[in-house]
């Protein structure tokens, strides 16, 4: 009994031991932009507008039914008069008509109805396109707390081991006291510094699931990418050009001027007549059989169409309207975006360049002398503060390039900087 418990235990210590390990799911930004596509339920509910839009043109499309009209006539059943059957003056006919659509209506209908499905197909790659901007910010906001959270643990390792050597020294009378608490009162900044990035890390996590519609617990899901910049930029007048060719609210506000044309043209045509035409045959006794046609034209002595002729014209302005105003924030959002990137990288450069090492080496060097007395604590502290600040800095600057980086795709509508 006592060793079947035994085993149990083992194999639950085990499996807690074993299994988040093994579960965590480490995901690229492939798998994180592919997951979004398939579960994210605002996208999802966007194609269904799209599909929803695409069932109209089957309505759009349908041609007027021919109506079928069956009449008995002059039956008379009742006794009287002259010497002949109930029957006698029995008329049966029967009656097609079919309402014929002039000036193009139904094709200017469906054309209208595929211009919609269009727009809305637009509409949904704009909401995409914004949606995977917020995907992208969870994600480079989850790296860059990852970052700070290594630089973090990186910094307090550091400083425990200078307080090791500085706990002998105290002990060995080399320093005083004072100075030995003051040293370990700066490390409760470190320590800091680590619980706040891994707050950032978990709420970074945290609202990636969230876009992703995911239920993974946060301690079984991490991301992995590059955290580093690229010295090139595209020209500014590229990334205008592919920004014109590529947005989809662009494109967008460019179909709805074609779409309030296409309207314009079907209220013309709803404006004209469409004639009725039919079809009769019966039996009139003692005739045998007979046959006729007839058209019917409605005679429109007021034109109640005209509202609407005159809505759909002021439509195609205040379209066109709306496209230039589009345009103008394309290239608004392509232009901010260039510089604040640009800025980015003009601040990034000297720190890969000069100040990541002049830090390291003013770190190591103070740290040198004050261990062998020949730098104030003053300093030691100082070139500590100073190498974490640039160290800090330099990390939340990629994060800023990367966010930026993720703005100008946005603004030009797909990825030109990975």
């Amino acid at each position: 009994m006592l060793r079947r418990l035994w085993l149990y235990s083992a194999s639950i210590l085990f499996l807690g031991i074993a299994l988040p390990a093994a579960a965590q799911q480490v995901l690229t930004w492939e798998q994180v932009r592919e997951r979004f596509e398939k579960n994210n339920p605002t996208l999802l509910a966007g194609e269904l507008n799209v599909r929803e839009s695409k069932a109209n043109e089957i309505t759009a499309d349908l041609r007027p039914n021919p109506s079928l009209t069956i009449n008995a006539d002059q039956i008379d059943p009742f006794p009287g008069g002259p010497p002949h059957g109930p029957f006698a003056y029995f008329l049966p006919w029967a009656s097609i008509t079919y309402l014929h659509e002039r000036q193009h209506k139904r094709e200017l209908r469906l054309q209208s109805a595929e211009q919609a499905t269009a727009i809305a197909t637009s509409t949904q790659a704009d909401l995409e396109r914004s949606l995977l901007f917020d995907v992208r910010g969870a994600f480079v906001q989850a790296l860059q707390a990852k970052a700070v959270l290594d630089v973090s643990k990186q910094n307090l390792t550091y400083y425990d081991k200078v307080l090791e050597v500085s706990n002998e020294r105290f002990k060995a009378g080399d320093i005083a006291q004072v100075d030995f608490d003051r040293l370990e009162l700066q490390r409760v900044q470190y320590e800091a510094d680590l619980q706040t990035a891994e707050v950032n890390l978990r709420t970074a996590k945290i609202q990636l699931l969230t876009l992703l519609n995911d239920r993974t617990p946060v301690e079984q899901i991490d991301v992995t990418g590059p955290f580093d910049f690229a010295e090139q930029l595209l020209p500014l007048e590229e990334a205008r050009k592919v920004a014109v060719d590529t947005r989809p609210d662009l494109r967008a506000a460019l179909q709805s001027v074609e779409k309030s044309n296409t309207d314009h043209k079907l209220a013309v045509a709803n404006g004209s007549t469409d004639p009725t035409f039919g079809f009769d045959f019966g039996r009139n006794p003692p005739i045998d059989a007979y046959f006729g046609f007839s058209v019917n034209i409605p005679l429109r002595l007021f034109d109640k169409n005209q509202g609407e002729k005159l809505r759909t014209q002021l439509d195609i302005d205040r379209n066109q309207r709306l496209l230039d105003a589009t345009r103008a924030q394309v290239f608004n959002d392509v232009d901010s975006a260039y510089a604040t990137l640009n800025s980015t990288l003009i601040l990034l450069r000297p720190y890969r360049s000069k100040y990541l090492q002049e830090a390291v080496r003013v770190r190591d060097t103070i740290s040198f002398s004050y261990q062998h007395g020949g730098a104030s604590l003053l300093d030691f502290l100082n070139a500590e503060n100073d190498y974490r600040t640039v160290q800090l800095n330099y990390v939340n600057l990629l994060g800023s390039y990367l966010m930026a980086a993720s703005q100008l795709n946005l603004a030009v509508g797909r990825e030109v900087i990975p």
